[in-house]
């Protein structure tokens, strides 16, 4: 994937009024196979971009379903390294980006990661429990192989912070939907088109919304106040249940939704 191709996608996707569709996998679930199977076939289902999770043994932002299949990837032996194995082998014709937690990357060394994630195809990073201005160290190593660095805004993040966030953020700028971890989720809050305005008003990256995001019904409400939509635990629990083949199907109905058009029970 070449340098900007996750700007350029999005600006794309902007220009022509396209929702992102945005699915997280954990890399490694439910076998390598699938992932690869899934990142070859999710442009063709109708995403956007992915971002690829790096198995991690303490995913404290992540409910039981994702925590689930960390676990059961780091048992059949996904490490960091062979996330990006996968990635390389894949040779995704969409941005991906790489989600992770900040111990693995650390454990690696972070500008070694950057360039080995580069060198991969990734197109982003998003570093869970990296902070903006926790550590100028670690991120300006993160930024040394030019891949955007996308960072997370919660519901309650004051306005002078999130104008810090802004700030510091390239390729999207990620607004968790709901406090709490990962998990599908019955409804979303009344206020998320508000928090998107209060966004818009500090950045012009686009803005993807996630956490809890379950449903064809959930997306498209999305999508009427957002430039993106990331659905992790819908996508991971259909490939638990069926693999690649039945998550893709399901992401292609949400795509449908996202577009307007009727879209299967």
């Amino acid at each position: 994937m070449s340098d900007g191709a996750l700007a350029a996608r999005l600006a794309r996707l902007r220009a022509t009024r396209r929702t992102a569709l945005i699915p997280y996998i954990t890399a490694g679930f439910p076998s390598p196979d699938e992932t690869t199977a899934f990142l070859r076939g999710a442009g063709a289902a109708g995403a956007d971009v992915v971002e690829l999770g790096v198995p991690w043994s303490d995913p404290v932002a992540d409910g039981p379903t994702i925590q689930a299949s960390a676990h059961a990837a780091l048992q059949g032996g996904t490490t960091l390294a062979r996330t990006l194995e996968l990635l390389a082998g894949a040779r995704a014709e969409l941005p991906v980006v790489v989600f992770t937690y900040l111990n693995p990357v650390l454990a690696r060394g972070a500008v070694r990661f950057a360039a080995d994630a580069k060198r991969a195809g990734a197109a982003g990073l998003l570093v869970t429990d990296l902070p903006v201005g926790a550590d100028d160290a670690v991120e300006r190593d993160l930024r040394s192989a030019a891949l955007p660095l996308v960072r997370l805004v919660a519901p309650t993040t004051p306005a002078a912070r999130r104008r810090a966030i802004a700030e510091r953020s390239e390729g999207f700028l990620y607004l968790i939907a709901r406090l709490g971890v990962t998990g599908e989720s019955g409804e979303l809050s009344g206020a998320l088109g508000a928090q998107v305005a209060s966004l818009r008003a500090v950045s012009d990256l686009p803005i993807a919304v996630g956490f809890g995001i379950s449903s064809r019904a959930q997306a498209a409400a999305v999508a009427e106040v957002a430039d993106g939509v990331v659905i992790g635990s819908a996508v991971v629990s259909r490939m638990a249940r069926g693999g690649a083949a039945e998550a893709l199907a399901w992401l292609g109905t949400v795509r449908a939704a996202l577009d307007g058009r009727r879209a299967p029970a």
